[in-house]
C-alpha cells in the first residue's frame, strides 16, 4: 500500500513554510496514478431524503383514474377548510395583518422563537391556573407542522421509537422515518367512538421510546377524547415515565354537545408539548403560523428540552414575522360568534353526511365530535369486487368523479376519510352520489358467496 509523508519544514526567522514531500516507497507509477485521477460526478440524495415518505401522497399519486367526464368533481379529501371559499377567516384576522403591514415594523428578523411579545400574547391566551404558561414556555414555529417536527426532534435520537396512534395523521410516521426513529403503531378504536386500546398502547412501550403522540381532536377520525379518557392516557405515561407530544392544532374545534380538555390542564406530573397553531380554528392554514406549548410542572423536560428547542429552531429563523405581529390581535380580538358559526357549519355538515351515508347498505360511518372530518368503514364482504379501500375509492372517482381519502393512508384499510367542510349543497350532492355508487355494487350475503365462487 503506498504511503504518503507530509514534511513541515522551519527556516530561519521565517514562518515555516509547507514543504510537501511525497514517498511511495520507491514506486514512482503511484505518483502518476495521483496526477491521472479524473474526477467524477457522484451526486446521491441524501439517506434523510429517502427515507422521507409521505404515505397519503404515495397512495393518491399511484391513484390513476381520471373523474367521470359527466359529473363535475367533488372532492372530499383535502383536509383544507378554505378550499371553497365557503368558511373565510374573520375580518378582525384580516385586519390585523393588515395593519402590521402597513406598520412596517415587522419586515425584519425576528428572533428564532419568535418575538417576546408574540410569545407572551401565545401564553396569555393559553395560560390557565391548571396549566399555566408563561412567554419562556412558548416557542412560535412556521406551522403546526413544523410544531411537530421540533418536537420530535428535540425528544427522540436516532434508534428509539414514537407510539403514533392508527388511524393517524400521515406526518408524523413521514417526519419519524426521516429521522431514524421507529414508529410503533397504536390502536384507536372504532366501536368506542375512537377511543386509544389503553392496553395495546402500554405494551408497545419500552426501554427505547421516546414519547407517546396524542392527536385530540382527532384528524382523520373528528374524534374528541372525554376527561375521564384523557386522564387514564396520562395514567400509562405516568406509570412509563413516558412524555406526551400533543397535536391540539383542532383544540377548541368541538361540536356544542361535547366538551374540549387540553391534555396539559389534567397533566400532574406527566410533562408535555402541546403543538397547535391558527391553521384551522382561524382558517388560515397558509399564513403558517404555528407554537409549542412547553407545559412541565414537575421539571423534568428542565433545560435540558428547551435549550434543545431554542436550538432546534436556529435551524431557519422562524415563522413569518407579518404574521407573529399581528397573532396578539388575532388572539384576543376575534370575536366568540366566529368560532360559534364555524362550528355550526361543521356540526351541520357532520350530522348531514352521517345520517346519509349511515342509510347506504355497506357502510358504517363512526359518527364525528369535532375536527373536520369522519371516518367510514367500507364492509368489504358486501363489495367483493374490489380488493380494498383503495380500489373502492378509485372507483368512486371514475364513477361518480367523487374523491374520498382511502384510510390506507392512514394506516387503516377499509375505511375512507370525508372531510365535512365542503359547502352544504355539495355534501348533500357527494352523498347521493356515494349512495348510487354502493347501490350499483353492493352484494348481499348469497351475491357476494357467488361472485367469490366465480373468481
Amino acid at each position: 500500500m503506498d504511503s504518503y509523508l507530509i514534511q513541515v519544514n522551519g527556516h530561519g526567522d521565517h514562518a515555516p513554510m509547507l514543504d510537501v514531500h511525497l514517498k511511495t516507497n520507491g514506486n514512482s507509477k503511484s505518483l502518476g496514478k495521483v496526477k491521472d485521477r479524473k474526477p467524477r460526478w457522484a451526486v446521491r440524495a441524501s439517506e434523510m431524503s429517502k427515507k422521507t415518505f409521505n404515505p397519503v401522497r404515495a397512495i393518491v399519486d399511484s391513484m390513476k383514474v381520471e373523474p367521470n367526464p359527466k359529473k363535475a368533481m367533488i372532492s372530499l379529501s383535502l383536509g383544507d377548510p378554505t378550499v371553497f371559499g365557503n368558511l373565510p377567516t374573520n375580518d378582525e384576522v384580516t385586519l390585523a395583518v393588515k395593519e402590521v403591514l402597513d406598520s412596517g415594523r415587522y419586515n425584519g428578523y425576528a428572533p428564532s422563537v419568535g418575538y417576546q411579545s408574540c410569545r407572551e400574547a401565545v401564553a396569555a391566551y393559553y395560560n390557565c391556573p391548571e396549566a399555566p404558561l408563561e412567554a419562556q414556555d412558548v416557542i412560535l414555529t412556521s406551522g403546526c407542522s413544523q410544531a411537530i417536527e421540533l418536537a420530535l426532534a428535540v425528544l427522540a435520537n436516532p434508534g428509539q421509537n414514537i407510539l403514533v396512534p392508527r388511524p393517524g395523521f400521515s406526518l408524523y410516521k413521514t417526519l419519524a422515518l426521516s429521522m431514524g426513529i421507529e414508529v410503533k403503531l397504536y390502536n384507536l378504536l372504532p366501536e368506542k367512538a375512537w377511543e386509544i386500546d389503553l392496553k395495546h398502547l402500554e405494551s408497545l412501550v419500552d426501554e427505547k421510546t421516546a414519547c407517546l403522540i396524542v392527536n385530540n381532536p382527532s384528524n382523520p377520525c373528528g374524534s374528541v377524547f372525554s376527561k375521564s379518557h384523557l386522564q387514564k392516557i396520562l395514567a400509562v405515561a405516568s406509570r412509563q415515565c413516558v412524555p406526551i407530544l400533543a397535536d391540539e392544532i383542532y383544540g377548541d374545534m368541538v361540536f356544542a354537545d361535547c366538551k374540549y380538555e387540553p391534555i396539559a390542564t389534567l397533566s400532574t406530573n406527566v410533562p408535555i408539548l402541546s403543538c397547535g397553531g391558527l391553521a384551522k380554528r382561524w382558517l388560515v392554514p397558509g399564513w403558517r403560523m404555528g407554537w409549542i406549548l412547553i407545559h412541565d410542572r414537575r421539571d423534568i423536560f428542565g433545560n435540558e428540552i428547551r435549550d434543545g428547542l431554542l436550538r432546534l429552531s436556529q435551524r431557519i429563523l422562524g415563522p413569518c414575522t407579518i404574521v407573529q405581529g399581528a397573532l396578539e390581535r388575532i388572539l384576543h380580538r376575534t370575536p366568540p360568534e366566529f368560532y360559534h358559526n364555524t362550528l355550526s357549519i361543521l356540526k351541520s355538515n357532520a350530522d348531514l353526511c352521517y345520517a346519509a351515508l349511515s342509510a347506504i347498505p355497506g357502510l358504517q360511518p363512526v359518527r364525528p365530535a369535532g375536527a373536520m372530518y369522519l371516518m367510514v368503514e367500507i364492509e368489504m364482504e358486501h363489495f367483493p369486487e374490489f380488493e380494498n379501500d383503495v380500489e373502492f375509492t378509485e372507483r368512486l372517482i371514475s364513477e361518480q368523479s367523487v374523491f374520498c381519502l382511502p384510510a390506507t393512508c392512514f394506516e387503516y384499510p377499509n375505511f375512507f376519510r370525508v372531510v365535512i367542510t365542503v359547502p352544504e349543497e355539495m355534501i348533500l350532492e357527494a352523498c347521493s352520489r356515494i349512495q348510487e355508487f354502493c347501490e350499483m355494487h353492493y352484494q348481499g350475503a348469497e351475491g357476494a358467496q357467488d361472485l367469490e365462487c366465480d373468481k
